[in-house]
């Protein structure tokens, strides 16, 4: 599996207003209009897909076992895209959208008098969650991410989703004096991001130790607290399990 960067660009138009859409194509763009039907097609074959790769891995993995989980001929698939790879992409795509997407309202979100701590330890679950719900998917893209050039963009793209944020925090934090200055923010968050995101493949995906998710979640949260360099969590925000 190489990368593609060199081949045409797909590009999906819907048939509701093809022209519109078509005039914004890259120039080299291959260009399909698909209709509402078409679209749900599509879509069909992108979660049977899902589903193949967590059962069977990306090279065990047959087009042909995609089109009947997706109950289409298998001749169907070719018409959305032109190969295993190109929907493995679109698949992993997805799922590093889900990684970075903000909280649900009401869900994991930290309020304004949020502390700092709770602010981390609540970043550290929705990851760990969101990794742990889709683990047989987030294995193959790892292993997928080392010799594909377009998957590992992908997962680079989701670390520097959390690097800039956590960066910013971090010097937010500095300014405040909560946090020790004479840490480099854009070194720190490169180094605790790493941390969680090869626990998280350690422990989620190649089993490496058995832990208790909430004692992972506070243990991650110690560490990025002491890294930092803050005071103590205050006696009256105590930890409380599953929030």
């Amino acid at each position: 599996m190489t990368s593609s960067a060199s081949q045409p660009q797909r590009v999906e138009l819907r048939a509701a207003d093809p022209a519109a859409a078509l005039a914004e194509a890259p120039e080299g763009a291959s260009v399909r209009v698909l209709s509402a039907k078409g679209r749900r097609t599509r879509a069909r074959l992108i979660e049977a897909a899902k589903s193949v790769f967590e059962r069977d891995g990306f090279l065990e993995a047959r087009i042909t076992d995609i089109t009947k989980a997706a109950k289409v001929a298998p001749g169907t698939f070719y018409h959305y895209f032109d190969s295993k790879e190109e929907i493995f992409r679109e698949v992993a795509l997805a799922q590093e959208q889900r990684l970075t997407a903000p909280p649900e309202p009401g869900l994991g979100e930290a309020g304004a008098d949020a502390s700092i701590w709770d602010r981390i330890r609540r970043s550290n679950r929705r990851y760990l969650e969101r990794y742990r719900d889709e683990a047989a998917l987030m294995g193959v893209i790892e292993q997928v991410s080392r010799y594909d050039a377009q998957v590992n963009e992908a997962r680079i793209a989701t670390t520097r989703h959390f690097v800039n944020r956590a960066e910013r925090a971090i010097l937010r934090l500095q300014r405040e004096g909560a946090a020790d200055h004479r840490l480099d923010p854009a070194f720190a968050a490169d180094a605790l991001g790493s941390m969680v995101a090869r626990f998280a493949e350690l422990w989620l995906v190649q089993h490496y130790r058995d832990y208790d998710f909430d004692e992972a979640v506070e243990q991650l949260t110690l560490l990025w607290a002491n890294a930092l360099g803050l005071r103590p969590e205050p006696p009256s925000q105590p930890y409380a399990r599953g929030h």
